[in-house]
């Protein structure tokens, strides 16, 4: 049995790697689009957000962009993160998107405020790891934060850390290998997944700790596997739920009043197998075909 616990998403920054991007296109979505809201994120791992969101808005029109061909952010230069995200976003803008969900914990502490400055009349929601509630559900004061190598070194997560867990021990472990491998189509029940998860996981509770956070969105994909490896007792902390509530909330303020005839659409920048077997998972999102967008 899985304890999960849902915190809410804060926003990141880039740094100094900004000045060296290309300018992209950030007009306004044409006024005879109607008005949607866009998830992306550097592959499959998103989809776990976008089925929070389609849960608690069924009637919103929903558009869902998976990088795949450039996944995963994590082990990328911050500069070419922001660049992708900066195409997206632009691509993004022209299905009529008014609220941006950047669905990747790695995009959102790399380029979340970068593109609130280059998009101000749209609205960002950003997905971090859940220092918050993982400080406030645990009970021995350790916890620990599984992420990408770029999330796991980034100020922002330091940042999270000292505001949300003053005094606790927080032991950062970055899984370098574990989102690309569930971009590979590993699964739950996979040997080897089990394998790659074994060194993170043994550090994990040689840690003590007593909570957990699945620090990027693919991770709960695979949250069995990762829950099988952990002490008895030890909860995981996942954010979709909190994301959803979040864009609930700043899309009756963009958009207004939900879509009666709503879209959905799912688009990858590549092939992925992975992404339509994992649509298969999404309780919400089952029926829905994976569209080619070549970006």
């Amino acid at each position: 049995h899985r304890n999960k616990l849902f915190g809410a998403p804060h926003s990141g920054h880039l740094g100094r790697a900004a000045h060296r991007l290309r300018a992209v296109n950030i007009s306004p979505s044409p006024s005879s689009v109607s008005p949607c809201i866009g998830v992306f994120d550097s592959g499959v791992g998103g989809l776990s957000v976008l089925d929070a969101i389609r849960r608690r808005l069924p009637d919103a029109s929903l558009v869902y962009v998976g990088d795949v061909a450039h996944a995963p952010y994590g082990d990328r230069h911050p500069a070419e993160v922001l660049e992708r995200c900066e195409r997206i976003v632009a691509q993004l803008v022209t299905f009529g998107a008014r609220v941006i969900v950047v669905a990747c914990n790695t995009a959102t502490v790399l380029a979340i405020e970068t593109l609130r400055h280059r998009w101000p009349h749209l609205r960002f929601v950003g997905v971090e790891p859940g220092v918050k509630p993982a400080a406030a559900a645990t009970r021995t004061r350790r916890i620990a934060v599984l992420a990408t190598p770029a999330t796991a070194a980034s100020t922002r997560l330091r940042f999270l850390v000292e505001q949300f867990a003053p005094g606790m021990h927080v032991h950062i472990e970055p899984c370098p290998e574990l989102a690309p491998a569930i971009e590979r189509g590993l699964h739950d029940d996979h040997p080897a997944l089990a394998a790659l998860l074994a060194p993170s996981c043994r550090n994990v509770r040689m840690a003590d700790v007593d909570t957990v956070v699945l620090g990027c969105t693919h991770y709960p994909f695979v949250a069995d596997a990762i829950q099988a490896q952990m002490d008895r007792g030890v909860a995981l902390v996942d954010t979709a739920h909190a994301v959803a509530e979040r864009v609930a909330v700043v899309s009756r303020d963009a958009i207004g009043d939900t879509d009666k005839l709503a879209r959905l659409r799912v688009m990858a920048t590549g092939t992925s197998s992975a992404m339509t077997a994992l649509l298969r998972r999404c309780r919400h999102l089952e029926r829905v075909a994976v569209e080619p967008l070549p970006i």
